[in-house]
């Protein structure tokens, strides 16, 4: 097993990232899927036409992951159709642009030194 990140990479109207961010602020039922490690919320700096957040999921093995994308919960918490990686969506009516889903396998990971 390898553990798998899916990064959710959202376009956003312009100065509404932290009302889109705020959606994350609470636990939903992702966090108390099998194989969940942690949710992390990024937000891209620079970008002068656009805000973009970055919605990152961690899982014990992308089989996981994979059940996560076809469970009722998914379907759910999105309020449409299961978003398979490499998908573009564009919601009606909120600032939300687009969004962009791509997953990352771990080959390398360094956690803070244990002092003995």
């Amino acid at each position: 097993m390898s553990q798998m990140t899916a990064v959710n990479a959202i376009s956003i109207e312009k100065g509404r990232a932290q009302e889109v961010a705020a959606r994350f602020a609470k636990p939903k039922s992702v966090h108390t899927f099998p194989g969940f490690v942690r949710m992390e919320v990024w937000m891209k700096e620079n970008i002068e036409d656009h805000d973009e957040l970055h919605i990152c999921t961690t899982w014990e093995d992308e089989k996981y992951f994979k059940d996560w994308l076809k469970s009722r919960e998914n379907d759910k918490a999105h309020g449409q159709s299961i978003q398979e990686p490499g998908t573009t969506v564009k919601p009606k009516s909120n600032p939300i642009l687009g969004a962009k889903l791509s997953t990352c396998v771990t080959l390398v990971q360094h956690l803070p030194a244990v002092e003995v």
